[in-house]
């Protein structure tokens, strides 16, 4: 008894420090909105770029929205990733790079490590995570779209994984890019540093849907969220994992045991039972 009393404290504990986290946020706004939970980058001055307070609280918001922790946005089927104004992120701040220039080898790669991390906190959240993509996504801009499990854009916005401009390559973003665009897309654009817009982001797999305007994108956004309302909770999250999961195994019996598991797993679970 003595145990399970401290273990509800300590969850109550936790619960309270991580609304406590949200609550305090200076550069990000979170909302809860129709079943979804909206997160949206506030720093429409430098169109939303990054610096290392931003990767820090966008990494401790993904961290808790989605997880035992979040108690404020219990019903939400998915959370939406934009950014305030006109751009939905411009990628790394020009300051935080200047002053990235003199860091040491160790402290660039404990720099990277974070940010890969943030990356990581979006891709393995437990809900689906959409990118509402409003206007520019370059750089580590598009770095956050790829982390997201799907994405709409507008046509007009601009894409382009651009580090090769500035001497730099997209090593931190690579993977979560690759997962998306495939090996022969990243070699043309992370060779050439070239901007593209909705319509190629489309084409290449970068999002999955495009719109002449915003309000055309937020209807369908809409009617996204209307649909995964009406999935099972558990279903819905258990789907994401299992797209996850199943792109990591290549034993042909460790495959068949896992895919046969899960199906067999949640059958038996209340909501399978409905």
């Amino acid at each position: 008894n003595t145990l399970k009393v401290a273990s509800v404290f300590e969850r109550s504990f936790c619960t309270s420090a991580a609304q406590q986290t949200l609550a305090n946020l200076q550069y990000l706004k979170v909302e809860n909105k129709d079943h979804c939970t909206w997160v949206t980058i506030n720093r429409a001055s430098v169109h939303n770029a990054f610096n290392e307070e931003v990767i820090d609280e966008l990494s401790k918001t993904f961290r808790i929205l989605g997880s035992d922790q979040d108690t404020s946005s219990v019903n939400s089927r998915a959370i939406v990733l934009t950014g305030e104004g006109k751009s939905f992120s411009a990628g790394a701040d020009l300051s935080w790079m200047k002053k990235m220039a003199n860091y040491s080898y160790d402290e660039n790669k404990a720099d990277a490590e974070r940010l890969f991390d943030m990356f990581d906190s979006i891709k393995n959240n437990n809900l689906p995570v959409i990118a509402r993509v409003n206007g520019a996504a370059l750089g580590g801009g598009s770095g956050l779209v790829s982390a997201c499990d799907f994405s709409l854009a507008v046509k007009k916005a601009k894409f382009g994984f651009t580090e090769v401009k500035l001497g730099l390559i997209p090593a931190v973003i690579s993977s979560f890019v690759i997962n998306k665009i495939g090996n022969g897309n990243a070699a043309r654009y992370f060779t050439t540093g070239e901007r593209f817009d909705g319509t190629e982001a489309q084409r290449i797999g970068l999002v999955q849907h495009v719109f002449d305007t915003e309000e055309e994108m937020d209807e369908k956004l809409s009617n996204i969220i209307k649909e995964l309302s009406e999935g099972g909770p558990n279903a819905v999250r258990s789907a994401k994992n299992l797209i996850s999961r199943i792109n990591t195994i290549t034993d042909y019996n460790e495959l068949r045991d896992f895919s046969t598991g899960e199906i067999a797993s949640i059958r038996a679970t209340p909501e399978g039972k409905e």
